[in-house]
């Protein structure tokens, strides 16, 4: 049975207080020169990686990092924690009826924004093979995966960038969020279901079974799981302390929302998805307990899980100009066009059209997290990996800027 002896515990503990304060460091630098705080930890794990530290001393590397053992187990359970935790905060924010009260205008910008990314992304892959490295039993998962993640946006990071801008509350503001959530809702239970399809394309049977579960689980929670969480939350949020109370309470049903998702075959990630959706749509959360979540698990489980991402490959080995150039074009281009389009349709001018449509072209951690769980589950190679990090990062770097011309 394998278990942290005592030189584990001393490399293991090492490691993470070493990259939790490294990290702080450097998310911070990257709010200095006005770069998003992820880029920051990101660039921290490429520096601390294979890409660099990794192969200047490399004995020095495996020691504090290894490849495999009983540091290696708890530094993947580390980060499984983190990205599910994650995917909890990123549903917090996700606020079903904002959609609904922004009119046709979001609607129609929030259908195109998605549909029309996802649908020349799944072409690229099914017409044009060659352009990309899959395993022919899996150009489905692959194709549906691809056009995912032309599709999806990084809502938290549009969020801040709205904020910065001060548009956040405005009307161009608002058909951006509804557009974001329409998108990351849909594009995560996409994705839950081409994790399914692994390993099991064409059997007809167990593709259905795979969506009636997702769909049912996601109706339940959104109906029913709702109301109990309606009711049970004003309870929580007085009678327990405050704030451990409601801080527990929230990140236990996530784990298990996770866990029972998970069980039934769909990734962890969706259970805690739809749990964030669930507990933030209610009325009762109080705008504090939010922040209060959002805090403790951006700035301790995030870090580590960003900063593990540049643990994954080598950059420089794995960076493919003509790759990363075809990924950044068509992720560019299509999530522009198919957002600007809806807005226009919508009533918009041209250049409130551009501005949503680049203030939807940010990708950020949500594309990162995407990408990562893509790479785990062997869907993807560490060059297309690296393709969708540069355009997340990019993506993300460009939507303020270009959405502050076009609003002036």
């Amino acid at each position: 049975m394998i278990k942290l002896l005592h030189s584990d515990l001393i490399v293991f503990f090492t490691s993470i207080g070493v990259l939790l304060i490294l990290a702080r460091l450097f998310a911070e630098l990257g709010k200095k020169i006005k770069m998003p705080v992820v880029m920051g930890e990101i660039m921290l794990g490429i520096i601390l990686g294979p890409t660099i530290f990794g192969s200047l001393c490399p004995d020095l590397f495996s020691h504090y990092f290894p490849k495999e053992g009983a540091v290696k187990i708890a530094m993947d359970g580390i980060t499984n924690l983190a990205v599910v935790m994650l995917l909890f905060v990123a549903g917090l924010e996700v606020q079903l009826q904002i959609i609904l009260k922004q009119g046709k205008t979001a609607i129609y910008t929030s259908f195109t924004s998605m549909i029309i990314p996802f649908m020349l992304g799944f072409a690229a892959v099914w017409f044009f093979p060659n352009m990309f490295n899959f395993t022919p039993d899996r150009k489905l998962a692959y194709a549906l995966f691809f056009g995912t993640a032309m599709a999806v946006s990084a809502l938290p990071v549009i969020t801040r960038i709205l904020m910065d801008l001060n548009i956040f509350k405005t009307k161009i503001g608002m058909i951006i969020i509804a557009a974001a959530i329409f998108d990351d809702l849909t594009g995560w239970l996409v994705f839950s279901f081409v994790l399914s399809l692994m390993g099991q394309e064409g059997e007809i049977t167990n593709i259905w079974y795979t969506i009636g579960m997702i769909l049912g689980f996601g109706l339940f929670m959104l109906i029913i799981g709702k109301y109990l969480i309606n009711k049970m939350l004003p309870w929580i949020q007085t009678k327990l302390s405050w704030p451990g109370g409601v801080l527990s309470i929230c990140l236990g049903f996530c784990f298990l929302g996770a866990a029972f998702t998970e069980s039934i075959g769909l990734h962890a990630i969706l259970g805690a998805f739809i749990m964030g959706i669930a507990f933030g749509d209610s009325v009762h959360l109080h705008e504090k307990a939010r922040e209060i979540i959002h805090q403790f698990v951006t700035n301790v489980f995030a870090p580590l899980f960003f900063v593990a991402i540049g643990f994954k490959v080598n950059f420089i080995t794995n960076f493919d100009l003509p790759l990363v150039l075809i990924v950044l074009f068509l992720a560019m281009v299509c999530k522009i066009f198919g957002a600007a389009l809806g807005g226009y349709l919508g009533g918009l001018t041209r250049r409130e059209s551009l501005a949503v449509g680049f203030g939807l072209n940010a990708r950020g951690a949500m594309e990162i997290i995407l990408g990562s769980l893509a790479l785990n589950v062997g869907l993807i190679d560490s060059k297309m990996f690296v393709a969708l990090v540069i355009m997340a990062l990019l993506t993300s770097m460009i939507s303020g800027p270009l959405m502050r011309r076009f609003l002036n």
